[in-house]
């Protein structure tokens, strides 16, 4: 059974406004490098890319 250890909560911030929006968990051990998607943002009101802080 995998361990709940590995997985960490991240969040996703607009690259464009810089508003943080999201949050998600991710696993450290498969994703080492820094996570990047495709979210709506409210302030902008569109599809920005959002991208992981510390």
């Amino acid at each position: 059974m995998a361990k709940k250890a590995d997985r960490v909560i991240v969040t996703l911030e607009c690259q464009t406004c810089h508003e943080r929006n999201y949050t998600t968990t991710k696993n450290k051990k498969n994703d080492r490098q820094r996570l990047e998607l495709a979210k709506y943002c409210r302030r902008c009101r569109q599809h920005t890319p959002h991208k992981e802080t510390k």
